[in-house]
């Protein structure tokens, strides 16, 4: 298996040099070259088998053995046994045919565990075999910092730089990053939203000798190696609801598109994934695009969501490669158009395919607080607010009542426990594992939005 760049101008890759690579040179997102397809027989055989097996065998075809697959077996299984339910993502009925899958039961409390678990470890094991190291460089919403600093603390051959937008993440998800007493992880705050830091972050893998320089790698979802353990709970959840003779419904509450994108390549590879709802809050740019062709960056408005307060979603480039037939040159050509004014746009009909894919619809504040509300008085399941623009998407777009609904559970509700308590009445603890939370000292940099702050920070204090 060997990778491409959306944008076509960067070296073709096997699995190992995409996982340390991240982001494409030409600033592309890598794709395997083709897709694996999943037989109704291989669906049929997930049935019953522990998650971390499954999760092995559905990515050993992508690995093209760049990394040994019985290591990443071993990594797997260490990554999954962290977390806190036998089922690794369990399903919990919440309505009739409906369905939460719970992702959040990882160390940190998030889907974003379910990748980067295993990701450290991927990152880990191949550096130590190359004896070399990495400097990690990434932006987060809330969740992604939190799960990429507990996978990649402490180990020798990472340096971990995470900026997150100033006082635009919960409490929780703040401190989750910053009483993280280790050496080789630093936390910045940038005094903007997060798609200023997410531009940070882009414009300095752009620079391809400071990025040579101190060997940058990426834990977003633009590495590849972070979206692929995403298409496994799709799997898992539709053989657990009956696939492969039975197809399911799944609504993403998604804001950079990775989760979302994962569901479709599931779809692509064979789980019978009927209908993909695309969940947005008011910052809607994954919903605009799907619903117009238009993609264009509007002001970003902080939201009770705020994982999905994002207005450049990432991953939709590796959707418009499949879109454009892989035509690189075009994706190239509208992410230029992009980058440089702001917007871009493609005709209907290029467009009208994924109206058989996606569904789409956005949800406002009160509307979510209005729904965990409910949700709770009716059956006493206390829910996140980005489950909640899941449910609210999912029970509005879906087609077919004989079809379940499968919402993503993105988050632990006591990551924000503020606007559940104001929604329900109950106040959600953290596990005990993060109990002493608010009592452990922080250790956080505070920078202007400004590229040459925040390089000359990251060049001061990386190792590699």
């Amino acid at each position: 298996m060997k990778y491409v760049s959306t944008r076509g101008d960067a070296p073709v890759l096997g699995f190992d040099d995409v996982l340390l690579a991240g982001l494409a040179r030409d600033g592309g997102l890598y794709l395997p070259e083709t897709w694996p397809e999943l037989s109704p027989a291989a669906l049929t055989a997930f049935a019953g088998r522990p998650y971390a097996e499954v999760a092995t065998a559905l990515m050993a075809p992508y690995l093209g053995g760049g990394i040994d697959e019985d290591l990443v077996s071993g990594i797997v299984a260490e990554a999954y046994d962290r977390f806190r339910h036998p089922a690794v993502v369990p399903l919990r009925q919440v309505g009739d045919n409906e369905w939460v899958l719970e992702l959040f039961h990882g160390p940190t409390l998030a889907f974003k565990d379910v990748a980067l678990q295993v990701l450290g470890r991927l990152f880990d094991a191949e550096l130590t075999r190359r004896s070399e190291r990495l400097t990690i460089l990434g932006a987060t919403s809330g969740d992604t910092g939190p799960a990429a600093i507990e996978a990649c603390r402490d180990r020798q051959a990472l340096d971990v730089f995470i900026l997150h937008p100033a006082g635009r993440i919960s409490e929780v998800q703040r401190r989750q990053m910053t009483t993280v007493e280790s050496a080789n992880v630093h936390n910045l705050a940038v005094e903007g939203t997060f798609d200023d830091c997410q531009d940070l972050v882009k414009t300095m893998f752009a620079d391809l000798s400071l990025r040579d320089e101190l060997r940058l790698s990426a834990v977003n979802s633009i590495n590849w190696a972070r979206v692929l353990p995403q298409v496994v709970y799709y799997a898992t959840a539709a053989v657990a609801l009956g696939a492969p003779g039975r197809p399911i419904a799944v609504s993403v509450p998604t804001g950079n598109f990775g989760n979302a994108f994962a569901a479709w390549i599931a779809r692509r590879m064979g789980v019978p994934i009927a209908q993909t709802i695309v969940a947005s809050n008011r910052n809607d740019i994954a919903s605009r695009f799907l619903t117009t062709g238009i993609m264009e960056v509007q002001e970003v408005h902080p939201t009770t969501s705020p994982a999905m307060d994002i207005q450049v979603s990432s991953n939709l480039e590796r959707l418009l490669f499949e879109l454009f037939d892989r035509d690189a040159a075009a994706v190239a050509d509208h992410m230029a158009r992009f980058s440089h004014g702001g917007r871009m746009e493609i005709d209907p009909e290029r467009l009208a395919p994924l109206g058989e894919v996606f569904d789409t619809t956005r949800v406002d504040d009160a509307t979510v607080a209005r729904a965990m509300g409910e949700l709770y008085a009716a059956s006493g399941h206390i829910v996140d607010p980005h489950t909640a623009v899941g449910l609210v998407a999912g029970r509005k777009c879906r087609r077919d009542p004989a079809v379940p609904l499968v919402a993503l559970a993105t988050a632990h509700p006591a990551k924000f426990p503020d606007t559940v308590e104001a929604a329900t009445g109950v106040r959600p603890e953290l596990p005990a594992h993060l109990a002493d939370l608010f009592d452990r000292p922080e250790h956080c940099a505070t920078l202007p939005c400004d590229l040459a702050a925040v390089r000359d920070y990251v060049v001061a204090n990386a190792r590699a």
